[in-house]
């Protein structure tokens, strides 16, 4: 076998591998004369099938076969010697044809960059620290009451949460909404859902109320029509409906699962569900931390183009539905965080390379688990997970990235920050 290399350009890299003809031809022969005495051909006795219907039948299968068997170990035995990692699987080029004696093919594939040797000591870190309290505890079963709450029809008039279903029409000046008959509608009262003046005029009317109210439409209002319009609006109240939160009892508490129904081990089951949710997020706002600080300490790290596309897509997609393609405009504007993204793994990966650092059997399992968790059936989870080599690899390439964040935490200059449950969760709710 002979190597030759090309650095084509920044990382990418073009390997020429050249080996004896002889050595597919062998290959070759030795699997036609096993077909010849064991195919199966209609027409045919076993054994007797003649070499060129075994030729014609199978000769081409055969040779693409035994020819990419050799060009995988040759391409393996290559770069070891010459001391490559690629980033990707590299992309093959070759005739397959014998040129002198020999079979030549060309492998291109980018390397991945010379990484420097990270400055932990001179990081500025900061990690976050949360707890679940009593109270963190009563919010989540108060928003588990909200999500069964029950609607009964009140005979008294509507007033702020009430639901209230109308029928209405609008008239202005020229047109009649609808041109015949009424529309129908439901809203929360108070929910901001209605025009103001609407929501307004609902507020103190009983099922059976009829009522008329003049209303300006905004100039952004979502119906053409009425957009920028004053009409005059005909309101028919069908029904009011008020919300009523279960009871938290036996029969409430039975519905989670938690056979006994006492309050006590609802309660126990809710902290452990929170306190799962918060290591997560716990452990993903110092991932986070750290992978910015890596990437704004070493901005001038080679990027190769294979992880950034990747990237780019990946963060691209994010929001969309599963098999839609993101616009050019959107993976472009992707390429800048996904670059951060990258470096940060990249700079990762070597850590935990020269700390000799290895996933942690322990969480990947319970990574696993708390996934599973999420599923109808958490064992069928779990053992598709085993089964599919590249999920589980990439459930250990996590874990490796969240026991490096914590390491270079613990060697850098690290300062913390206590903050509540939904100030970390729920920033959106945090006063």
């Amino acid at each position: 076998m002979q190597v030759s290399l090309e650095n084509v350009g920044g990382l990418e890299r073009r390997l020429t591998v050249r080996f004896p003809s002889t050595e597919l031809d062998g290959r070759v022969r030795e699997r036609m004369l096993d077909l010849g005495r064991n195919a199966h051909l209609k027409g045919f006795r076993p054994g007797k099938v003649p070499a060129k219907v075994i030729e014609q039948r199978f000769g081409a299968q055969v040779r693409g076969e035994a020819l990419g068997e050799i060009v995988s170990r040759t391409l393996q035995q290559a770069l070891g010697e010459q001391q490559l990692r690629p980033v990707a699987a590299p992309a093959i080029d070759t005739t397959g044809r014998s040129e002198n004696g020999e079979i030549a093919y060309t492998a291109t594939f980018e390397v991945f960059p010379e990484l420097p040797v990270v400055d932990v000591a001179s990081l500025r870190i900061e990690r976050v620290e949360s707890s679940v309290t009593e109270a963190d505890i009563d919010a989540m079963i108060e928003t588990l009451r909200k999500q069964r709450t029950r609607l009964q029809r009140v005979t008294r008039t509507a007033q702020a949460g009430d639901h209230v279903g109308f029928e209405y029409y609008t008239q202005t000046a020229d047109t009649r909404l609808p041109a015949e008959g009424w529309e129908r509608a439901t809203s929360i009262l108070g929910s901001g859902a209605l025009l103001a003046e609407i929501d307004a005029a609902l507020v103190g009317q009983a099922e059976g109320a009829e009522l008329e109210l003049d209303v300006a439409f905004p100039e952004g209002f979502g119906n053409p029509q009425l957009a920028g319009k004053l009409a005059r609006m005909g309101v028919r109240v069908l029904a009011v409906q008020e919300p009523v939160l279960p009871e938290l009892d036996n029969d409430f508490v039975r519905q989670f699962g938690i056979a006994s129904g006492e309050i006590d081990d609802f309660r126990r089951e809710v902290r452990a569900n929170l306190e799962r949710e918060l290591g997560a997020a716990l452990t993903a706002r110092l991932k986070g931390e750290v992978a910015e600080k890596l990437a704004a300490a070493y901005p001038d790290v080679a990027v190769p183009r294979a992880m950034l596309e990747s990237e780019a897509q990946a963060l691209a997609r994010m929001g969309l539905p599963q098999d839609a393609q993101p616009a050019p405009e959107r993976v472009e504007a992707a390429r800048a965080p996904a670059r951060i993204r990258v470096i940060a793994a990249l700079l990762l990966g070597e850590i935990a390379r020269r700390e000799g650092m290895q996933p942690d059997s322990q969480r990947v399992a319970a990574l696993m688990a708390s996934i599973a968790s999420t599923y109808e059936d958490p064992q069928q989870v779990i053992e598709l997970y085993q089964r599919d080599q590249q999920a589980l690899a990439s459930l250990r390439t996590r874990v490796l990235e969240d026991q490096v964040a914590e390491w270079v935490a613990t060697h850098a200059q690290t300062q913390s920050r206590t903050v509540s449950f939904d100030e970390l969760l729920r920033p959106g709710r945090a006063t």
